[in-house]
């Protein structure tokens, strides 16, 4: 009995063991291998052994992460208090360094995409902000990029998702746009009176050079009135005939 059950013992050790020993990654998945604590390389993915106790294995993921970015008080470069929140895709591309170099590299990741964000939107000004988010996110993600690559993680796009001003901005900028469209009008109209000047001076030369040209669209524009036949036209007499009209008179 003693040594049936010391063979069940045993057994059961061994299989707890194999269990130990065999591990299986997917196709995403990396294994970083510590033997006696020290980093021996990466396996995977498929079917890995491992030394039971000797070794040790830490699985990291090689999928895009998307990391939210929570809503951070920015100052933009002409004082505006704004809340801006972006969005983070990165993913990594050194498992050894992603668990060697950090502790915690989402974390990590993270709280450097806050503090990056901050800084960088912190730079420029409001209009800036709504008007440039490409070049925004270029910039960011080129800083992140930078700093995150001794970690083993690449960034591979940031975007900004929203950029929330208070409601004493918002007015302030309804009235700024009010302005700059009525400023737009205003020189619209100038340079269409200044255009129909032009073409008027330019008509009053051509009709100054031929005298008959004038008759001939006093005549045009009576038929134009004619089309109306409720319209009475009142056909002006010239002073100058009036005044041969009289002098015909006084010689008869």
């Amino acid at each position: 009995m003693i040594a049936l059950f010391v063979v069940l013992v045993i057994a059961v050790l061994a299989v707890m063991l194999l269990l130990q020993a065999i591990r299986i990654l997917r196709e995403y998945e990396r294994g970083v291998v510590f033997t006696l604590g020290r980093y021996t390389g990466v396996k995977g993915p498929g079917l890995i052994l491992l030394i039971p106790i000797v070794q040790q294995m830490v699985k990291v993921s090689l999928r895009t992460v998307v990391l939210d970015v929570p809503s951070q008080d920015v100052i933009s470069r002409d004082n505006v208090s704004v809340k801006v929140s972006a969005v983070v895709y990165f993913r990594v591309i050194d498992p050894d360094k992603a668990i060697i170099q950090v502790q915690d590299f989402l974390f990590a990741t993270s709280q450097l995409s806050q503090t990056t964000l901050r800084s960088v939107l912190g730079k420029h000004e409001l209009d800036e902000m709504l008007a440039e988010r490409d070049k925004l996110n270029h910039d960011v993600r080129e800083i992140l990029d930078s700093q995150t690559v001794a970690w083993g993680v690449k960034v591979a796009n940031v975007e900004i998702k929203h950029v929330d001003i208070n409601e004493s901005m918002i007015r302030a900028i309804a009235r700024q746009a009010e302005a700059e469209r009525a400023r737009r009008a205003r020189v619209i109209n100038a340079l269409g009176e200044r255009q129909a000047a032009d073409t008027l001076a330019e008509a009053a030369g051509v009709l100054a050079k031929q005298p008959g040209a004038m008759q001939l669209r006093y005549f045009s524009t009576l038929q134009d009135i004619g089309v109306d036949k409720n319209t009475t036209v009142v056909f002006p007499l010239p002073i100058e005939m009036i005044e041969g009209l009289g002098r015909h008179a006084s010689k008869t």
